[in-house]
């Protein structure tokens, strides 16, 4: 089933235009229930902010797609405030139509996810390990890989898309190379060798790439310094004294932002996608999870 994410300005306007063309089951119980405004509401204020249907077929192929208002999906990129399309985003996509140059506002989010997955990586590792680091941000704490992903979902992901993750986060692979964060002792493959500095100006560098969100949380269990910038704005800097507790903390600040994202995103799925569709799906993804244990 391929995914799909559309960003719209209205999701509840687009939810309503689209009732209006279909006359399947699930449209007409959802215009029964209440349709756009409770899709929308159910997304909102339950879910994460997206809704997904799944079991669409289009054009004789299987898809699942998601509607989220495009502020904040952007918002999302930007500052992981759910970290939940943001999560996706850092996964190879392709972009079909983007109006609101969604490309370079995800640059930010790609410089994000190596930073976190830097700060949570040894000081050698492979170049697939990292890639592995980087895929595996999105499902930490996420109550699905309990009974419902495969185990090895994530290193399918990277072995199966290694080049395009490659190509995606190479430009700040360069960029950190030429600071010295990183050094490579041989180059090209999956097992290409990879250390890093693990010094604390290096981590303070790290976190600091980090969102605003992440960093304001990290924070408030780590302390701050308040600092002015060259514009004259107080800006607030994480204290850093051990690479260590910078990384347990971030873990445990992703872990935490996955688990409620993902339970709230489940319950909403449940309302909204109606119980047959979400039974069906979710037994299609335990199924594939049992596989994987098997």
């Amino acid at each position: 089933m391929v995914d799909y994410v559309l960003g719209v300005s209205d999701p509840q306007q687009w939810h309503s235009e689209n009732l209006k063309m279909n006359a399947d089951h699930y449209a007409l119980w959802l215009r029964l229930l209440g349709g756009a405004k409770l899709i929308t509401q159910v997304a909102d204020e339950i879910g994460v902010g997206v809704h997904f249907n799944p079991f669409v077929t289009w054009n004789d192929r299987l898809l699942k797609y998601g509607v989220v208002r495009m502020d904040d999906l952007v918002s999302d990129i930007l500052n992981w405030k759910r970290f939940y399309l943001s999560g996706r985003l850092q996964k190879p996509v392709q972009i079909l139509a983007d109006n609101l140059d969604i490309g370079n506002a995800n640059s930010v989010n790609l410089r994000s996810a190596l930073s976190a997955a830097l700060l949570l990586l040894p000081s050698k590792f492979t170049q697939e390990d990292l890639f592995a680091k980087v895929c595996s941000l999105s499902y930490m704490g996420d109550l699905r890989m309990l009974f419902a992903e495969d185990k090895n979902k994530v290193k399918k992901i990277v072995q199966g898309q290694f080049d395009l993750f490659k190509s995606m986060y190479n430009p700040l692979i360069q960029e950190y190379e030429a600071k010295e964060f990183l050094r490579f002792s041989s180059y090209g493959n999956h097992q290409a060798n990879v250390s890093q500095d693990c010094g604390l100006s290096v981590t303070f560098s790290l976190v600091s790439s980090l969102p605003p969100t992440i960093k304001s949380e990290m924070g408030m269990k780590l302390g701050e310094n308040k600092t002015v910038n060259e514009s004259g704005r107080v800006v607030s800097e994480v204290i850093v004294r051990s690479r260590d507790k910078a990384a347990k903390c971030l873990q445990n600040v992703l872990r935490r932002k996955v688990m409620i994202s993902s339970a709230r995103q489940a319950v909403s799925g449940l309302l909204a996608a109606g119980g047959v569709n979400a039974a069906r799906y979710l037994g299609k993804k335990m199924e594939k999870a049992w596989k994987s244990w098997r």
